[in-house]
């Protein structure tokens, strides 16, 4: 039942309108089209004013025609950079760009194997249980959308974000993230002059960073420094240094040790590094110092097999001749968010493929494949034989 030619083209379409990170206006007004026509209710939260951007939060709901639990479907508008004027490839069934930019089948896959399930339920007149669609804003740049969506427009409990690789699998278990900046201030001077009377920040970062454990910790968790940025001209020495990172866990307890061992060996260094400097350096100066941010970037998510949404989901790939693995992955998505307002959201796959990449691709056949399991989820739902 499911249309690929409909849903190729939609999904060309929404590619080639832009919508990178805040600027998702354009391409959220032709998904409120394609809804209405469909006699979805359309809602929009107040996201757009904390993310800074032209678009909110859109909300579609369908009533269903079936008295059951509703349950929702997601996907994200944005894309990465470089994301405008998009130029779509279609050849032997894959989807590319031209090369140029990404694709955008993350997210746009998502949207379009929505939209599609959804035609095929109404042109057919399925059975089918009351639907929220979610497609939020600013995904790709920490999650902003879900962190400020407006959880009072949801009825559902459960549901499925697509937004992953692979369609013969469900992602349940996602790590929780710290975010972590450091400033480091030293004192500048002429680097040919008179080098003695600076403190070179980046020398008293670089000394904290060659202590630091940093990529795979354990099997549980990573740790990473993404960005660093410091210095003005080769011929004074650097009096600031700031450096960006990350650490990432499955055990809660770990990313708070391991967040606390990364600040303290900086703290430890600046302090160790002041009892190498000259007494004059010294005097009436805090010098060298680290100041220290610590952001919570998301909450780890982790839904057990025997939650209705997993059942579900199983249920219906059986029917369908697919083994369904529960999936454990290191990144994050909007359903780490959901989890932490007591919703839960098994991610699925659409068969995107080198994903914020010039290389990014999709095959027609998976988005098929995508959207025969997220029809076959509902058909399922609405019998209520998940056993």
């Amino acid at each position: 039942m499911i249309n690929s030619k409909r849903m190729a083209k939609r999904f060309q379409d929404l590619v080639e309108i832009d919508s990178v990170s805040r600027h998702e206006f354009d391409v959220s007004q032709a998904i409120k089209k394609i809804l209405i026509d469909m006699g979805a209710s359309i809602y929009y939260d107040t996201a757009k004013d904390q993310v800074n951007g032209d678009c909110s939060n859109l909300v579609a709901k369908f009533k269903g025609n079936v008295n059951v639990e509703p349950l929702f479907l997601s996907g994200h508008m944005d894309t990465v950079e470089p994301g405008n004027n998009i130029k779509v490839q279609f050849k032997n069934g894959i989807f590319t760009s031209d090369g140029t930019t990404i694709l955008g089948a993350d997210d746009k896959s998502a949207i379009a194997i929505i939209l599609e399930v959804m035609d095929v339920i109404l042109e057919n007149k399925l059975d089918y249980p009351p639907i929220e669609i979610i497609f939020t804003v600013c995904e790709e740049i920490g999650l902003l959308g879900a962190k400020y969506f407006d959880y009072s427009l949801m009825d559902s409990k459960f549901g499925y974000i697509l937004d992953s690789i692979d369609t013969k699998g469900i992602i349940t278990k996602a790590p929780a993230a710290n975010k972590i900046k450091f400033k480091v201030f030293g004192k500048a001077a002429h680097a040919g002059a008179e080098p003695e009377k600076g403190i070179n920040a980046i020398v008293v970062a670089s000394k904290a960073i060659s202590q630091l454990q940093l990529g795979r910790i354990d099997e549980k968790t990573t740790c990473n420094l993404g960005v660093i940025k410091g210095g003005v001209a080769t011929n004074i020495v650097p009096e600031f240094v700031e450096i960006r990172g990350e650490v990432r866990s499955h055990d809660e307890n770990r990313l708070k040790t391991i967040t606390d061992d990364i600040v303290n060996t900086f703290y430890d260094v600046t302090q160790n590094f002041k009892k190498t400097l000259q007494q004059d350096l010294l005097d009436n100066s805090d010098l060298p110092r680290v100041e220290t941010t610590i952001e919570n970037d998301f909450p780890s998510t982790n839904i057990p097999d025997d939650h209705r949404a997993i059942v579900l989901a199983r249920k219906a790939a059986d029917n369908l001749g697919i083994s369904l693995e529960s999936k454990t992955t290191g990144g994050g998505a909007d359903a780490n968010i959901f989890f932490s307002k007591g919703i839960c959201a098994g991610v699925l796959g659409t068969g995107m493929t080198d994903v914020h990449t010039l290389k990014e691709s999709i095959d027609i056949k998976d988005m098929e494949n995508a959207a025969k399991l997220v029809l076959e989820i509902l058909k399922v739902h609405v019998s209520g034989k998940i056993f």
